[in-house]
């Protein structure tokens, strides 16, 4: 289990929903990722250079048929920053959870 720790880099919406959707692969292409998210290239290009500046994410660039294919990468940091961060949104959760449980208790 990853240590619960608040990641203001990964926190931001698009980007916690770009490392979970590279989570389950080894790379997915920069287009599918753009089509999944909904966002221009340029909107992805500025998180994607945010992630990598922390090093959670890389881009790897390959030639196929003739043309340059860029591949989005979760890089194992990113992988262990996602998931302390998921862990510490999970404890959160269970703060406020008791948190209403002991009030529903006190007010009946």
């Amino acid at each position: 289990m990853p240590h619960p720790v608040f990641d203001e880099v990964i926190h931001e919406p698009h980007r916690l929903r770009i490392c979970a959707l590279l989570v389950p692969s080894a790379g997915t292409e920069f287009g599918a990722v753009r089509d999944e998210m909904g966002l221009s290239d340029s909107a992805l290009s500025k998180h994607l250079k945010a992630l990598s500046a922390r090093g959670y994410t890389r881009l790897d660039r390959t030639n196929r048929d003739g043309r340059q294919v860029t591949t989005v990468v979760l890089t194992a940091a990113g992988r262990e920053a996602l998931c302390g961060h998921v862990a510490e949104l999970q404890r959160m959760a269970r703060i406020v959870s008791a948190d209403r449980r002991a009030s529903a208790v006190r007010t009946r």
